[in-house]
């Protein structure tokens, strides 16, 4: 499954783990192994210690199990976690199970047995741990073991490679009655080291931690041997039928068919994309039995979970690159996957199931393009993306030495629609006012546009920095990556008078986030120079980027609003200049008139399709303005016949509300018109300026 020389190497530091205390080498040991997808995906698997603690109560000592707690990711968990429950309660709760029928009540019970009142939820998965008579236990989803737990021949398979080191247990939901059956299997069993579950993954025990984690690393590298073994010479998933578009036109096929699936599966929410061309997915998506394996459905619990059951294979034809009657038909497609889904839940559905929720795919499949996957927000689509290429990686060994199995559709409902699922789902905090939407900024590398873009990231949006300068965009995305995280932001140079290079922008915009919901217009120059020193040339280019820039950025965020048919903001950034005129800047005074009577053309324009176009007007935003940095600040500090230090208090003193006008506070009123307190708002004008008498509007 992957080649020789990566197999997984042990991290393991001794001098590091020396003077660790049990619960420090569990994390020590869950964040080594989360590091590797190949061990397991993010949010997947768990580990556990047992650990002697003195008793709060009593001072004594207290056998306690330390465990992930409901939600974590073991790559990136910290101390705070890992659920504590104390192991004699845990025992009692042998007491207290009913059976089979009853065993998600047992779920309630877990709060009774917390240690030192931590308030870390434990998970469904706790009795799986705490059972086991071992101190250290790691449950893992690596893709070589799912390969062999989701083949038709898994114990065969287990045998086979591991012999009496590894058990094998059949399929059964997580849960209470599971953690019994590993209980029973390591009574029964008491020299084996782990065991794989049908359908599910690995588990490893021992009582050392360093032996643990070596102990999983090693039954992992078994099976990735085997498979590399097997497999050599085997063309994975029948052999290719298609050929790969280049780099290019892939993405090209992406900004097509983005913005026009984002539309049909918005509908109770944004949704955000995200495009996965790798080797490993287009050696699927190009495959000749990639839509019949496709179409059996994923296998591990956390891979439907996250992708649903199963994805949609788009009818593209990399030969024919029929990508204009994939996007004809793509309504029809869309809703045969809805009704299939429907039907699936109706088939399994118990009287007591949640409601049906979203019927849309999660993961969609383009043969000589790649795969794109949709989510709530980015870095959920791309999350999702990356279990169906766990998916894809079990699929390719099953298949190859075996059968490869799918969950069966009930076992597979019965977890997606299991009322603990629903009640963690129920828990979740209320999206964000911007959650799903992605915003284009123009200007975004300068003081409006990054303050801008702050809220709007605040806000749950994501955002595509614009910018010409490349040094300075980069230092601002680098900054909203660190604080945001990296999925949300990302940056695009465009110079906005460029026809090409807008476009191109658009292009990567809806690649990298699916589509656009926001446009704020806000790229500019400042000029200043009485109207007979003014030449053709700087007006021209006070024309070419405050009014053609606008028409240009503003045109084909049309073209993807319209193409998505969700509706839309578009925010332009003009200023108290295009209402009150100001001497010796008569080119920039004319142009940001043409953008604020642009902004009322394309209001009309965009009504019956939900598009709003509103402006804001600032005066005198000098902190972090780059228009202010240089010719312009000298210009007219001349022409109020001030000194740069003292420019910013005249305009303060100008002003009716005697203020400075910041670059957060037209941030703020950008976010109003982007947000849904301005949904029935549009062709407006809101003066951020502290009070001009001349630029009132009315």
């Amino acid at each position: 499954m992957t080649s020789a020389s990566t197999r997984l190497a042990s991290l393991w530091d001794d001098a590091k783990a020396k003077d660790m205390s049990e619960p420090e080498k569990l994390l020590y040991r869950s964040n080594l192994l989360g590091s590797d997808k190949r061990v397991t995906n993010y949010g997947g698997g768990n580990t556990s210690a047992k650990v002697m603690e003195d008793d709060p109560l009593t001072g004594e000592k207290a056998e306690v199990l330390w465990v992930k707690g409901s939600g974590g990711d073991v790559g990136s968990i910290k101390m705070d976690g890992f659920a504590t429950l104390y192991m004699d309660k845990l025992r009692a709760l042998k007491g207290k199970y009913r059976g089979l029928a009853f065993e998600d009540e047992m779920v309630g019970y877990l709060p009774h047995c917390t240690f030192n009142l931590n308030p870390r939820a434990a998970s469904i998965d706790t009795p799986l741990h705490a059972y086991v008579p071992r101190k250290h236990v790691d449950h893992m989803h690596p893709d070589a073991i799912i390969a062999i737990a989701a083949s038709k021949d898994s114990k065969a398979l287990t045998q086979e490679i591991f012999g009496n080191d590894i058990g094998w247990l059949p399929w059964k939901k997580p849960g209470y009655e599971l953690g019994l059956w590993l209980e029973k299997f390591c009574l029964e069993n008491p020299d084996a080291k782990g065991v794989v579950l049908e359908s599910h993954g690995l588990f490893t025990w021992d009582d050392d931690a360093k032996a643990c984690y070596e102990l999983t690393l090693d039954i992992i590298n078994k099976a990735i041997a085997y498979f590399e073994d097997k497999t050599a010479d085997i063309p994975a998933f029948g052999g290719a039928v298609h050929e790969s578009l280049a780099p290019a036109a892939r993405r090209d096929v992406a900004a097509k068919l983005m913005p026009a699936i984002r539309g049909f599966v918005s509908g109770a929410q944004h949704m955000v994309g995200n495009f996965d061309d790798s080797d490993t997915v287009l050696e699927f998506v190009n495959a000749k039995d990639m839509r019949d394996l496709a179409a059996l459905g994923t296998s591990c619990p956390d891979h439907f979970l996250r992708t649903k059951i199963r994805p949609l294979v788009l009818d593209f034809d990399p030969a024919k690159n029929n990508i204009d009657e994939v996007l004809s038909g793509l309504d029809a497609q869309i809703a045969a996957y809805r009704e299939d889904y429907a039907a699936y839940y109706e088939r399994c559905k118990h009287d007591n199931s949640p409601a049906l929720r979203d019927p849309n795919a999660v993961v969609y499949l383009v043969p000589g393009v790649g795969m794109i996957t949709f989510a709530k927000d980015r870095a959920t689509a791309r999350i999702s993306g990356e279990f169906y290429v766990n998916a894809i990686n079990v699929m390719r060994g099953s298949a190859a030495v075996s059968e490869y199995c799918g969950l069966p559709e009930q076992e597979a409902f019965d977890i997606e629609y299991w009322l603990l699922e629903e009640a963690k789902l129920q828990r979740m905090p209320k999206p964000k006012s911007l959650a799903g939407r992605v915003a284009l900024v123009t200007g975004g590398a300068g003081g409006i546009g990054a303050a801008t873009a702050a809220r709007y990231l605040q806000e749950g949006a994501c955002v595509m920095l614009a910018d010409i300068n490349e040094t300075a965009l980069d230092e601002v995305r680098s900054g909203f990556a660190r604080q945001y995280g990296a999925d949300a932001v990302r940056s695009v140079v465009m110079n906005v008078t460029d026809e090409e290079a807008v476009a191109a922008a658009y292009a990567d915009t809806s690649v990298e986030f699916g589509g656009v919901d926001i446009l704020v217009s806000n790229a500019g120059i400042a000029s200043s120079a009485p109207v007979e020193e003014t030449t053709l040339a700087l007006w021209n280019k006070n024309m070419d980027i405050l009014s053609t820039g606008y028409f240009l950025v503003s045109r084909e965020a049309f073209k993807v609003m319209r193409t998505q048919g969700i509706g839309g903001s578009i925010v332009f950034v003009a200023s108290k200049n295009g209402l009150a005129a100001s001497p010796n800047a008569s080119a920039y005074c004319t142009a940001k008139a043409s953008e604020i009577h642009l902004a009322r053309c394309l209001a009309l324009e965009g009504a019956e399709a939900g598009i709003r176009v509103n402006v804001v007007n600032p005066d005198a935003v000098l902190r972090g303005s780059k228009i202010w940095e240089g010719e312009w600040l000298e210009q007219r500090a001349g022409t109020y016949g001030t000194d740069k230090e003292g420019l910013e208090e005249m305009y303060r003193q100008r002003s009716m509300l005697k203020r400075s006008v910041l670059p957060e506070d037209i941030a703020e009123a950008a976010y109003f018109f982007a947000s849904e307190q301005s949904a029935k708002s549009t062709g407006n004008i809101v003066n951020v300026d502290a009070g001009n008498v001349q630029a009132f509007t009315r």
